[in-house]
């Protein structure tokens, strides 16, 4: 293995300390700003600490395992020892995906990464073809969300380590699953993150809700967005994640020509070209702006797609009827319908709760940029209490929600025991009990921050308590009782017909066509030959159709009370139907007429 090595442009002098001996190392000669401790390679399984300058015992920033937690000593890992085998699998393409998102910690009772995999039949039963993990770089404290990791190159050594997340990957593949990774390149954890200690990963130059900016645009910047570029790589390459999930970009501050994103996306697609394999990226940004996920080559960031937070907060307001806070920007049915128009439901109007104008129109862009959901661990856990949608609102009207996820031109995407209504909540939850300040500030910061959304201190939940995070966990035995059962079997049935409807998969928003009624609560969305009607009033509703389309009832929330004609169809209240032809094969026929549309 190679020599020790370590990036420290601005030290002195600086050491390595393995099996109990102190070695000095010089300065790199071909490469400037790193040490290494020539004549002495690493070994595998070694345990390591550097010293720079005056600071003892710091653990590696590029350490791949950290088996005592971040405070302690480093672990050297030897990525060619384990066996895969996975050589044949090949991951779908986002535009086919259904992505499931989970946290590994709450998914299971033990809460590690072999423990998922008892759970990998249920997911592909469901018809998950991608699962999403919550950031698994090695954290403070014995629970957390993952979004305050330190060690960006370590696995969580409480979920299993390198070896333990490498057996959920190879398992998920083993199931033709593919696998996606949050990753959290706009900030470090406040506890543990000794970064500074060797280099200016940082800046007072521009700031962020967490402090000091990540360095991805100041000097010394190019050994910083390397950093992260490798991080990025080695989890594609090393334990053959699919893709990965980029949180928060608005909040990376890069004023340089060719930014960070840009970098990470074009060195990704050099990796796939060389390993063959479908990998992408998916960022989440809330500045509905589409050149982040426009080709580099055209002036764009290069991802291959982002979160749709427009397009849930539309739904969510009106299935809920919630108005504060940032829904306060929504709550039509108009735009629930924009929404599955253009996904982005601000481009260019001006946002009440931003108090400017937001957003520009996504031109040209089809709904396989951008992802669809109602529920994420953003929307539940950013909440006082956690609430999924189901303790927000009717089964009945839960019931519409999935089936305008699974049907909409996006991206489908779903949290963990979304599918069957558990009632845990997912809750905020971060143990930073060994540094009581830092507790005590994150607790305030908690309760002050929901003030905006007219929620009471009081009702906020511990988030240091180990309840808070235990009463986050997936209860897996309520799948077998109504109305968990029921739900889940809707779940079921809205993704076989999306996975045999294509004009359900297919991307062109400009063949969406949309209609709605305000006073009367229903909306109305034209797929090609499908249809789907939604009624969001407690009466039924007559909802006229358009000429010529088909008007079988394929699926419907109710069992009973729809009426159809030629030119209208009536639903019972809160209720949604999927309409469409019947065929002796329905797939061929949809086929068929989708390309008698593209050729109009």
């Amino acid at each position: 293995m190679a020599p020790y090595r370590v990036w420290a442009p601005l030290a002195r002098q600086v050491s390595v300390n393995v099996a109990g001996e102190t070695i000095p190392m010089a300065p790199d000669r071909k490469v400037e700003g790193w040490w290494q401790a020539d004549g002495r390679r690493a070994r595998a399984g070694e345990e390591y600490t550097f010293n720079v300058d005056d600071d003892r015992e710091l653990p590696d920033p590029r350490s791949g395992w950290q088996p005592h937690g971040v405070h302690g000593p480093s672990r050297i890992v030897d990525h060619n020892a384990f066996l895969w085998t996975d050589e044949e699998f090949q991951a779908k393409p986002l535009s086919s995906a259904l992505i499931y998102e989970l946290h590994v910690g709450t998914f299971t009772a033990e809460g590690t990464f072999e423990s998922v995999i008892g759970k990998l039949d249920h997911l592909k039963r469901l018809g998950v073809t991608h699962v999403e993990l919550l950031p698994v770089a090695d954290f403070p404290g014995k629970f957390g969300w993952g979004y305050d990791g330190v060690n960006l190159f370590a696995p969580r050594h409480l979920y299993g380590g390198p070896d333990g997340l490498k057996k959920l990957v190879d398992a998920c593949h083993a199931r033709n699953l593919a696998v996606v990774l949050d990753v959290v390149y706009n900030h470090l954890g406040p506890s543990g993150n000794y970064l500074p200690k060797f280099a200016p990963y940082f800046t007072d130059r521009h700031h962020t809700p967490w402090g000091d900016a990540l360095n991805f645009d100041g000097p010394y910047s190019d050994e910083v967005r390397r950093y992260f570029c490798d991080n990025a790589l080695m989890w594609l390459r090393d334990y053959h994640f699919d893709g990965l999930r980029l949180d928060a970009v608005h909040a990376i501050v890069d004023t340089s020509a060719t930014t960070f994103l840009e970098q990470l996306a074009s060195e990704v697609d050099v990796l796939k070209a060389h390993l063959g394999r479908h990998l992408a990226l998916i960022a989440e940004s809330d500045l509905n702006d589409p050149r982040i996920v426009r080709p580099w080559e055209i002036g764009g960031f290069g991802i291959d797609a982002q979160w749709s937070d427009d397009f849930h907060h539309a739904l969510h307001s009106v299935v809920t009827g919630e108005r504060n806070g940032y829904y306060s920007d929504f709550g039509s049915i108009r735009d629930l319908a924009t929404a599955f128009e253009t996904s982005y439901v601000y481009t260019g109007r001006r946002s009440k709760f931003r108090q400017k104008r937001h957003g520009r129109p996504p031109i040209g862009l089809t709904g396989h940029h951008f992802l669809g959901y109602v529920q994420n661990h953003d929307q539940l856990g950013n909440r006082a209490q956690g609430d999924r949608l189901c303790h927000l609102t009717t089964k009945e009207r839960a019931r519409i929600a999935a089936a305008l996820v699974l049907t909409a031109p996006f991206i489908p995407m779903l949290f963990q025991g979304e599918e069957f209504g558990a009632n845990s909540p997912f809750q905020y939850f971060a143990d930073f009990s060994d540094d009581p300040d830092l507790a005590k500030a994150v607790s305030e910061g908690r309760r002050k921050e929901f003030g905006q959304f007219g929620w009471k201190p009081e009702e906020v939940p511990e988030p240091g308590s180990p309840q808070t995070f235990e009463r986050s966990k997936i209860r897996w035995d309520e799948m077998e009782r109504e109305p968990h059962r029921s739900l889940l079997e809707w779940h079921r049935r809205l993704i076989e017909l999306r996975r045999e409807l294509p004009q359900l998969t297919d991307g062109r928003l400009d063949l969406v066509v949309t209609d709605h009624n305000e006073e009367e609560k229903w909306l109305f969305v034209e797929r090609g030959l499908v249809s789907i009607v939604a009624n969001f009033a407690d009466e039924p509703r007559t909802i006229p159709l358009r000429d010529g389309r088909p008007t079988n009832v394929l699926l419907a929330s109710v069992p009973e009370g729809i009426e159809t004609t030629d030119d209208a169809i009536t639903l019972p209240g809160n209720s949604v139907a999927v309409l469409g032809p019947i065929a002796e094969d329905t797939a061929q026929a949809l086929f068929r007429s989708s390309v008698e549309v593209l050729s109009i």
